[in-house]
């Protein structure tokens, strides 16, 4: 067996060169949901095929109907003898980044990318550094440090990044139905989630899902004058923020028909877990400038982020917002909707239930319609896997910290279609922060995050080679 000791201190020694590769690719503004930067995604893609290539990975393009993924395969040490010798680990993650939009809020150019000391010692704040560049970077690291000390690596790997994740992934599941056969692994290993906190890693093992729909409701044919007109039709606006003011109750409950009845609480594990973390909810609302939470009665802010599904608003529009005033009944007015959802409750169900919601409560004369955007279930990874405990080991060789088994208020879907497509499990270690300002200004990574990180996955590698 190929020891791990020398790899940790090639990964410590070389780290500031991990570094400066980060820095390379953050360079490319490779921004998926704007045209005019498909050029620059092709290159951030071809620049992880070149990376890759150099660790002796077996890297290409492979074109979609939108932007391109790359995958890589590497054999893993040589003389390992039948396929089964060594673990076969599936790697993803995304090459893609969120627009770096408002441009004035940043600090210093979002695709410049700036090594700044703060209060956790040095940090590199650039649009992607956390989501999901870094991220990506800390197993394409790992790679490299065990190349550098052994000559390979100690298992079999397959990579797949894709350039659409940050526009909702549209390629990424007829690609894995067209290539099922060729990105078959034993688990596939997600990196884009958080640890619990600077130091301490984590395992993410529940995801919320999401359904978001926009709704319109009609009244008028056409605007009408408010005074020749006001109190005497229906108001779209005023019915609508009428019919939304229902969806919760004084408790913080959402009060569509059936909306908790098929949840699936979290094993006693997690929820021991859940209950016994030191988690600092005043600097968690303090991150986002508040001192009250608020939320479902009963529950703790952990649970409600974690394991209860919400309804919330997210934008509302009708009427005229332009400066001075115009006194106008709308003819319609709309709303953007989203449901984060747990394991248990089906995105079709919810639906259904949100539509008879609306249409119950619309008084005559008025319409009203939807438009689904996406939807995806919540997910459960589970942690008796024959893969999990030396995943959980080598968290701990890296960083001397049991790992926290977590859940996230966020959804991923595509840990569902490697389950539904690839009939993979997935384990879902993520080295971000909740403060990280992702897909805001001044997105960051802190540095040593990104070190424990190549750490981690060099000593998962040894763990799975090992077998435990």
């Amino acid at each position: 067996m190929l020891p791990v000791e020398p790899v940790l201190r090639r990964v410590d020694e070389g780290f500031e060169g991990s570094v400066g590769r980060l820095c390379e690719l953050l360079r490319i503004p490779s921004v998926s949901t704007d045209p005019a930067h498909a050029g620059e995604v092709r290159r951030a893609a071809q620049w992880c095929v070149d990376t890759l290539s150099e660790l002796g990975f077996d890297a290409s393009i492979r074109e979609t109907a939108g932007h391109p993924m790359v995958v890589a395969h590497h054999p893993g040490p040589a003389g390992s003898g039948s396929e089964g010798a060594v673990p076969h680990v599936l790697y993803y993650g995304h090459y893609d980044v969120q627009p770096p939009d408002p441009l004035d809020l940043w600090t210093s150019p979002p695709f410049e990318p700036q090594i700044v000391e703060a209060e956790r010692g040095r940090r590199v704040v650039a649009r992607g550094a956390v989501d999901d560049k870094g991220q990506v970077m800390t197993f394409i690291e790992a790679f490299r440090a065990w190349k550098e000390v052994h000559g390979t690596i100690p298992i079999r790997a397959t990579v797949l990044l894709e350039g659409e994740e940050e526009t909702g992934s549209p390629s990424l599941v007829p690609f894995l139905k067209a290539n099922a056969a060729e990105l078959q692994a034993d688990f596939c290993l997600v990196t884009d989630t958080n640890a619990w906190d600077v130091d301490a890693p984590a395992i993410t093992t529940r995801l919320r899902g999401m359904l978001y729909m926009e709704v319109t409701l009609a009244g008028p044919s056409h605007d009408l004058h408010s005074g020749l007109f006001g109190g005497a039709v229906p108001n779209p606006i005023n019915v609508l923020v009428g019919i939304l003011g229902q969806i919760h109750d004084a408790e913080g409950r959402v009060q569509f028909d059936g909306f908790y009845d098929s949840i699936r609480e979290p094993s006693a594990e997690q929820a021991a877990q859940i209950r016994g973390l030191p988690f600092d909810e005043a600097r968690f609302l303090g991150s986002a400038g508040l001192a009250h939470g608020q939320g479902e009665a009963g529950r703790t802010l952990l649970e409600r982020l974690w394991t209860r599904p919400t309804c919330d608003i997210n934008g509302i529009w009708g009427g005229y917002t332009g400066e001075g005033s115009k006194t106008v009944i709308a003819a319609k007015a709309s709303c953007k909707l989203s449901c984060r959802l747990v394991p248990g409750q089906d995105p079709a169900a919810v639906e259904a239930s949100i539509r008879r919601f609306f249409e119950q409560r619309l008084p005559p004369d008025c319409k009203v319609s939807f438009r689904r955007f996406g939807n995806s279930p919540g997910v459960e990874v589970p942690t008796d896997t024959p893969w999990m405990g030396a995943v959980r080991a080598g968290l701990k060789d890296a960083t001397g910290n049991e790992p926290v088994l977590i859940g996230s208020g966020g959804s991923i879907p595509i840990v569902g279609w490697f389950k539904e497509h690839l009939g993979l499990d997935a384990a879902l270690v993520g080295f971000g922060l909740d403060d990280d300002r992702i897909h805001s200004p001044n997105e960051k990574f802190e540095l040593r995050c990104l070190q424990n990180g190549i750490r981690s996955h060099a000593a998962v590698m040894g763990r799975l080679a090992a077998g435990r």
